[in-house]
């Protein structure tokens, strides 16, 4: 494990790095998120950093650059495919690993560490990465853990096909999975979820994804094939929503079960607002099922 004393920029004492992944950031507008990211990252992992920007029109490309990082561009036409199948299919990692990072996703030493020792000689096709979370400035003690796959080997993994027509402004996958075919590991050591743009941020962007969830589930009632590849995670929190307790099962689920109690009144804040966003789909999708 790499000591925590040890900067992260700093290659004569960091443990080698690996040609064998890539890592890829999608951005757009992330000056601030992104400047923090690529300093966590350092150059004791790997070289080859990549950012897929959208059009930023803040100093997002010139902090790419001051770190070392490619730039690419990307220009969505609200259709399949979004920013990271798109990535994945018009330009080759060269590498044979790759893990999405998000700007406010600050990767840790212990992480860095575990990351390398696990793509070498391994016989699964992806991890599964583990994460904090951040509300209000703090760090969440309690509440669901944070887990998603966004370490899997860059040829044989795409993310699965959604063709949206314009349903939000997410050109990125957010919901969207990774479709692993092999066996999936976990890496254990903590990545920091820290967003730095703010509650009108936060409230923002949640209202986009709940508009999306909306459009994708009332295009799988009419269509029940499109679940055949879900996990049980997904079959539960769609059956959740549409359930009239649904996000009261998830309020109490994360206070209670989960320990979000012991973040006192931000946990319950915290909470409230992940079972609110539940509310806001259901919603949406009555509207929709209505019009």
């Amino acid at each position: 494990m790499i000591s925590a004393l040890v900067p992260v920029n700093d290659v004569t004492n960091a443990q080698e790095m690996t040609d064998n992944l890539t890592i890829a950031i999608p951005v757009r507008n992330e000056e601030r998120n992104l400047a923090i990211c690529l300093e966590a990252i350092g150059k004791d992992l790997t070289k080859n950093v990549i950012v897929i920007d959208s059009g930023s029109t803040d100093a997002t490309v010139a902090v790419a650059h001051r770190y070392g990082a490619k730039v690419i561009q990307f220009n969505w036409n609200g259709r399949f495919p979004k920013k990271r199948n798109w990535y994945l299919e018009n330009h080759n990692p060269g590498t044979e690993w790759i893990l999405f990072l998000d700007a406010d996703e600050i990767i840790s030493p212990e992480a860095k560490t575990e990351i390398k020792k696990s793509i070498e000689n391994t016989s699964h096709q992806g991890f599964q990465l583990s994460y904090t979370n951040y509300f209000l400035g703090r760090r969440l003690k309690g509440g669901y853990p944070l887990r998603k796959v966004a370490l899997f080997r860059a040829n044989e993994v795409r993310y699965e096909l959604i063709d949206e027509d314009n349903w939000s402004k997410c050109d990125m996958e957010v919901h969207e999975h990774p479709e692993i075919r092999g066996s999936i590991g976990l890496i254990r050591s903590r990545i920091d979820h820290r967003d730095l743009r703010g509650l009108d941020s936060y409230m923002e962007k949640h209202n986009q994804y709940a508009a999306w969830e909306a459009k994708r589930l009332l295009s799988i009632l009419s269509n029940p094939r499109m679940k055949q590849n879900w996990k049980l995670r997904q079959h539960l929190k769609y059956k959740l929503i549409r359930s009239p307790w649904g996000a009261l099962a998830f309020f109490l689920g994360s206070f209670l079960l989960m320990g979000g109690w012991k973040d006192g009144s931000i946990g319950f804040s915290f909470s409230l607002l992940k079972a609110a966003y539940f509310v806001q789909i259901a919603c949406r999708l009555k509207e929709l099922e209505t019009a």
